[in-house]
């Protein structure tokens, strides 16, 4: 293994909403930092994207000597611009998806499948040995399972990964950050989808069911009248009061 590449993303704050390093990102930086040190690799980290956002500088106080920017114009698929610059890579890492951004958590599926490589998502653990990775992956309950492909690979790590990122000022200011425009050639076909906001559906209110189980089951098996009551007579805010009062009776409203 001689080349290695990290994929790095705009996180946000869970509090403020301020932009900052992503904290799934930091921990595959710190696992790529440590295997490129144990087999003398190359390291290079990457972000598709805005070159100026502040929170890029973030990532080479956690350890980047650079970040190189794919200049991605807003809205445009970052796998192809991706696809066409990792050629040639023993590993790629990068966390299992974006923080508060477009985390869908699709882009390292859509890399892969590009690529035509293997994919290991959820992994807390790297070991490379004879062209072959193998990760721990993180599994619900607690469960852990190792697995093994060969490489070049493409490697998702889990948030709770064995890694504890590193930040030193100093390397933030010693770090650069390189823009690389991306040709025409790679641009994404963003014009054949279109977006609109979403409608909310209207919930359908219900009041609580007060009858004992016996009671309901009885009524599933026969015909009775559930009471209610017609209002004809009156005026608009009469009938609007009696609707007012139902909902307050069965706690609908809390007004």
């Amino acid at each position: 293994m001689s080349k290695i590449a990290v994929l790095v993303s705009i996180g946000r704050h869970p509090v403020s909403g301020t932009a900052r390093y992503s904290r799934n990102d930091a921990a595959a930086l710190t696992l790529a930092t440590k295997l490129a040190t144990q087999h003398q690799a190359t390291l290079d980290v990457l972000h598709a994207g805005d070159p100026t956002s502040p929170a890029l500088r973030e990532y080479l106080a956690l350890g980047a000597a650079r970040v190189e920017v794919l200049a991605v114009a807003t809205g445009d698929e970052i796998a192809p611009a991706l696809n066409a610059r990792l050629k040639g890579y023993d590993l790629i890492l990068t966390g299992t998806r974006a923080e508060g951004t477009q985390d869908s958590g699709m882009l390292p599926y859509q890399l892969a499948d590009a690529m035509n490589i293997p994919l290991l998502a959820s992994a807390v653990d790297i070991d490379v040995e004879a062209a072959q990775v193998t990760v721990r992956q993180f599994l619900p309950k607690g469960l852990r399972r190792r697995v093994q492909a060969s490489l070049p690979a493409l490697v998702a790590v889990h948030p709770m990964a064995n890694a504890t990122p590193r930040y030193a000022y100093a390397k933030l200011r010693e770090g650069t950050i390189e823009k690389v425009l991306v040709s025409a050639a790679n641009a994404s076909d963003a014009a054949a989808w279109s977006a609109k906001p979403a409608t909310a559906k209207p919930i359908r209110l219900a009041a609580a069911e007060k009858r004992s189980g016996h009671a309901r089951m009885l009524s599933a098996t026969t015909t009775e009248s559930r009471g209610g009551s017609v209002v004809i007579e009156g005026t608009s805010v009469e009938k609007a009061q009696v609707i007012l009062a139902y909902l307050r009776e069965h706690q609908l409203v809390d007004y």
